[in-house]
């Protein structure tokens, strides 16, 4: 029934779009496990809250380096596939490894963890880097938004489902054996990557087309800052990654540590955020087809900074629950639209070492947020009666600041998108007034009718 869906889609490699969101399912369960819950098991492991700091940071910092080797590892294997499914079992194997860690104790363990997980994150950026590269190449352009919105869509369900399995597991667990509940978790994850390996070794592998002027160094990327559109986007991505992981992290400690909330209700504000993004995502992405993808960068950048401001407002369940409502609705237009401009902006051959450096400069800026974060979290004078609100604070603030100064800096790639104010924009995603080229079907008022663009005469 779902397959059919991928009928419009006018790629001549319309059977590896659909292995591709079958994989991708296998692989959400996987991320929809690691990317909530893996901070609560470092806190079950001990961890102080510089050391949660170090665990999002130095991961990352390393994911990132890494990404200085993709060009090279990929022309090594010779083949992008080969390199996604060894890949993937990789992680797999380290996630069985974290899987031990709770259920024994020995000093350093904390370390042990930091270590694994930024192996994971090493694998994790590398794989994203190259699959982004591998399954743009099997798009139009102008079929990439509708796509990779629908794609994260239908994704994004498997990942809820994991969420929802992780939440009840270890709340099940703790009168039983938090440890031996992460223990499961963990494995559960591990059989997911399994299979999203096993799926991905069934896209056709295009070869990455090699040409002269597509090498160039890291410190030229750099260089071209002045003349280049797409350095500037990756600066501008960067500052606001970096904003944002200044607290990012220590949401969870918040919720956990602070507010005392079990892992049920932890679940259920990261749930609420993620399904807001699902029903989101194809609604982002049929704008973005139309307006370009730069229009809702620049929209959504103007709203994410108001984010952390909120959970400064009230921390009762049902407040927090709207703001997270809110923040999936905004950060999936930004996160869809911050990879459908790279593959935009980038031609094919190039869009390997593209990835890789622009996957290094968010990389150095989520670790720099994250680890001053962790640095200023104890450090800071209370707000409202918290000392990691105030942070939250200075989070939003720098946001802000990272888009009245730098959204300018660069323009829209395609000359086709339609010329429209944010406001405009808004209203047309709300589904108020709808933008030229879309109904009232396109928006979020009408999201428990059928959209339009799911099946076409």
């Amino acid at each position: 029934m779902i397959s059919r869906y991928i009928i419009p889609f006018t790629s001549p490699f319309k059977s590896s779009l659909q292995v591709s969101w079958k994989e991708g399912i296998a692989a959400s369960i996987m991320i929809g496990i690691t990317d909530y819950f893996l901070i609560p098991l470092g806190l079950l492991l001990g961890a102080t809250i510089q050391e949660i700091g170090l665990l999002v940071a130095i991961p990352f910092l390393f994911g990132s380096i890494s990404q200085l080797m993709a060009v090279r590892i990929v022309s090594f294997l010779g083949s992008r596939l080969r390199f996604l499914v060894r890949g993937a079992y990789s992680q797999a194997a380290i996630l069985v490894l974290i899987a031990i860690l709770p259920i024994v104790s020995f000093s350093y363990r904390v370390a042990c963890f930091i270590f694994l997980i930024a192996i994971f994150r090493i694998l994790a950026n590398l794989i994203g880097t190259v699959w982004g590269s591998l399954t743009s190449d099997y798009l139009a352009p102008e079929e990439r938004g509708k796509y990779f919105g629908w794609r994260a869509q239908i994704t994004g369900i498997a990942g809820v489902g994991a969420m929802i399995f992780g939440g009840l597991l270890l709340y099940f667990f703790k009168a039983i054996s938090p440890p031996l509940g992460f223990c499961l978790l963990m494995l559960a994850t591990a059989c997911s990557r399994s299979v999203s390996g096993h799926l991905m070794g069934k896209m056709f592998d295009l070869r990455l087309a090699h040409r002269e002027g597509a090498d160039f160094t890291f410190f030229r990327f750099l260089a071209r800052f002045r003349e280049s559109n797409f350095v500037r986007f990756v600066l501008f991505v960067a500052s606001i990654t970096f904003a944002t992981h200044l607290a990012a992290p220590y949401f969870s400690v918040f919720m956990l540590r602070d507010l005392n909330f079990n892992y049920l209700v932890y679940m259920t504000i990261h749930l609420v955020s993620v399904l807001a993004g699902l029903v989101a995502f194809p609604i982002w992405g049929r704008h973005a087809d139309l307006v370009g993808n730069a229009k809702v960068l620049k929209a959504t950048s103007f709203l994410i900074p108001v984010i952390p401001f909120l959970w400064c407002f009230s921390q009762t369940l049902a407040w927090l629950i709207v703001v997270e409502i809110f923040s999936g609705f905004v950060w999936s237009g930004f996160n869809l639209c911050s990879a459908n401009f790279i593959y935009d902006a980038v031609t094919p051959e190039k869009r390997v070492r593209c990835l890789s450096y622009f996957s290094l400069i968010n990389g150095i800026a989520l670790f720099l947020g994250a680890a001053l974060g962790g640095f200023l979290a104890e450090r800071l004078p209370q707000f409202g009666g918290y000392q990691l609100l105030t942070l939250f604070s200075l989070s939003g603030f720098l946001r802000f600041c990272s888009h009245f100064f730098l959204a300018k800096g660069f323009r829209e790639i395609r000359e086709t998108a339609q010329k429209i104010s944010s406001f405009d924009l808004f209203f047309s995603v709300v589904g108020i007034r709808p933008i030229l080229g879309l109904t009232r079907e396109s928006g979020l008022l009408s999201i428990t009718r059928k959209t339009s663009w799911k099946r076409r005469p």
